[in-house]
């Protein structure tokens, strides 16, 4: 039984990851976000609308602990997903919790392509885009660095070249 949690900040390469991640391995892939909108017919953004973030987390709880019951996955997490909850505690004893660390410039260089399809990046680019980012890693990073393996996915960038990425993540894995 294998189940993997990939955790790190919006942009850090969860999903690209966790799909090639799972094909190499042989293991179904999960994007909770997207088992989120498939169980309630809308978006994220529109539970966020409608209901607020405290609901929202509460969804995202349950759908989390719903999908730690599958075995033999890959589960890619919200950004948000290990800082509620005791989400983090629950995935570091449920399988092997994997942060993607990127650093700040290289998120906000991968973002900045997302302006139109994550609201609170609208607007912000540029050096105000790095500061948003920077304060709000300073309030996550102390639950995404309990992951059991923290990996440093910010030196090649994951939308042209995440091959080499997987596979060095795929030996981590296995050792």
């Amino acid at each position: 039984m294998s189940r993997i949690f990939l955790i790190g900040y919006m942009g850090a390469g969860k999903t690209t990851l966790g799909k090639m991640l799972s094909g190499q391995m042989g293991l179904s892939f999960i994007d909770l976000d997207h088992f989120i909108e498939e169980r309630y017919y809308k978006t994220i953004r529109q539970i966020f609308e409608e209901n607020g973030e405290e609901r929202f987390r509460e969804i995202e709880k349950k759908a989390l602990h719903e999908v730690a019951e599958f075995e033999n996955a890959i589960i890619s997490t919200g950004g948000g997903t290990p800082c509620f909850h005791e989400n983090m505690t629950f995935m570091n004893t449920s399988g092997t919790t994997v942060y993607l660390k990127v650093p700040v410039d290289e998120l906000a260089r991968r973002m900045e392509a997302y302006q139109d399809t994550r609201p609170v990046l609208k607007g912000r680019t540029g050096e105000a885009l790095k500061q948003f980012i920077e304060a709000s890693l300073s309030g996550r990073s102390r639950y995404y660095e309990q992951a059991e393996i923290i990996f440093d996915a910010g030196h090649t960038d994951t939308q042209t070249d995440p091959t080499a990425l997987v596979m060095q993540l795929k030996k981590r894995l296995s050792s």
